[in-house]
């Protein structure tokens, strides 16, 4: 069955000046989110997942610049598709930021103004973004805190930032992004700062969430344990580039991708003790140079000659699912992912 799209990316490249030279963050990236998914984006720290993300809301930074491709978004209030990479004024933004694309910082404390209460705050976004009466405004405030699992919200109205836990603080930053209404919600790994119990509890309400408000959420994470039980779909992104993307039984249970096995082996696995814990060997390729062949050649065991020379193509490994490497080239040789995998693909970690 066809899904309705309601982001589309095609192509985008965007780069950075600083210190006088310029840094390739984003490579030519292709991607669709539908609408009512939950897609995953994920890879390691500076491969590029915030950046991509933040050019849907025009808050990439000064020296930074889309220098190719474009974004189109296609669920605007009037039903009109939006060049997103074509917008170059703030009052234009504005239109869009938060009411139509929402964002959740993995930090909530800087998200949150410590001289305003928690209600005043979220009634804001609301008066804001919804029509209404102040009276209107704060019952709606009331049954968000209620919505995001608050309890007591008409306590919890008038305390302040500092007077709640991590955990709760996060989940004040939620009801302020749905309280804006939006069509798609970007959560910049919104687990990051807490402890593994809270962490899935905050999973499991933007799931929840995401079917209650008809959301379609982008959510960026580096750990792919985070995601396993989440996303409909997991993009695995590196060096600026999504090298795999497929549902998440796909990526979970029949990775292709060299640095997808890679991540998947760097999670603590279930049932095997007295063994150093997997980590990728190398570090990531100087974004300020040209990257010639598969950038994960340098760190892949299993490189390809080829892969020092020629960029991979896509290639489709099923209607869902796609990846770049030349490992699937039906001239290279049979290699098969690494043994610890094979406790993932039997069911002993998910």
């Amino acid at each position: 069955m066809e899904r309705e799209t309601i982001l589309e990316v095609s192509d985008l490249d965007i780069t950075f000046e600083l210190r006088g030279k310029r840094l390739h963050a984003i490579r030519g990236i292709s991607l669709e989110l539908y609408k009512g998914e939950i897609l995953a984006i994920v890879g390691e720290s500076g491969s590029g997942k915030s950046v991509f993300t933040k050019s849907f809301m025009g808050l990439l930074d000064k020296n930074g610049s889309v220098s190719g491709g474009k974004a189109v978004y296609y669920g605007s209030d009037d039903k009109t598709a939006v060049e997103l990479t074509g917008i170059k004024k703030e009052k234009d933004w504005l239109k869009l930021r938060g009411h139509e694309i929402a964002m959740i910082m993995q930090d909530p404390m800087t998200s949150l103004n410590p001289l305003k209460t928690i209600g005043a705050q979220i009634m804001e976004a609301v008066l804001l973004h919804q029509k209404g009466s102040r009276a209107e405004a704060k019952k709606r405030t009331l049954q968000y805190l209620t919505d995001v699992g608050i309890q007591d919200p008409e306590k919890r109205f008038h305390q302040y930032p500092h007077e709640f836990s991590g955990g709760m603080r996060q989940r004040v930053v939620i009801a302020i992004a749905i309280a804006c209404n939006p069509q798609i919600l970007i959560c910049d790994e919104p687990t990051t700062a807490l402890d593994v119990t809270i962490q899935a509890q905050i999973l499991e309400l933007i799931k929840v969430l995401r079917l209650k408000y008809k959301l379609s959420v982008i959510l960026i994470t580096h750990d792919l344990g985070v995601v396993a039980n989440t996303a409909d779909r997991v993009a695995v992104m590196y060096a600026g580039d999504i090298v795999e993307i497929g549902t998440s039984e796909d990526i979970f249970y029949d990775a292709r991708h060299p640095y997808t096995w890679a991540l998947l082996s760097s999670l603590p696995q279930v049932g095997i003790k007295g063994e150093d814990l997997f980590s990728i060997a190398g570090t990531p390729p100087n974004l300020y140079a040209e990257i010639k062949g598969d950038a994960f050649a340098p760190r892949n065991p299993q490189a390809l000659k080829i892969d020092f020379v020629k960029s991979p193509p896509y290639f489709s490994i099923s209607p869902t699912h796609k990846a770049k490497t030349w490992l699937l080239d039906e001239r290279a040789p049979k290699t098969d992912p690494p043994q610890v995998l094979k406790i993932i693909r039997e069911g002993g970690l998910f």
